[in-house]
C-alpha cells in the first residue's frame, strides 16, 4: 500500500516544485515501485532523486551518521575433514 503512494507522491510533488527548485528528493526506509522511479525521470519536469532504504543504510554507513558498522568474521566447520577421527 505504501509503495503505491509513493507513485502518487512524486506525481503530485513534481509538479509543486515547477518554478521553484530544480530538483527534490524524496526518502523511504522500504522501497520504490517501478511507477514511482519512472515519474521521478519523467520527461519534461525537474528530477526527483529516490532514496530508499539500501541506498539510506549505505548514505549513513558511509558517513557515519547514527550507525556503528561491525565486520563479524564466520568460521564454519567441515565436518566431512574429521570423519576420520
Amino acid at each position: 500500500m505504501a509503495l503505491l503512494c509513493l507513485a502518487s507522491t512524486a506525481k503530485n510533488h513534481s509538479g509543486d516544485r515547477l518554478g521553484r527548485t530544480d530538483k527534490g528528493l524524496i526518502i523511504t526506509t522500504g522501497s520504490f515501485t517501478a511507477d514511482a522511479r519512472r515519474e521521478a525521470t519523467r520527461d519534461g519536469a525537474p528530477a526527483i532523486d529516490l532514496v530508499d532504504g539500501d541506498d539510506l543504510c549505505e548514505l549513513l554507513k558511509d558517513r557515519g551518521l547514527g550507525v556503528t558498522v561491525r565486520m563479524v568474521e564466520e568460521v564454519t566447520i567441515n565436518e566431512a575433514a574429521f570423519s576420520d577421527f
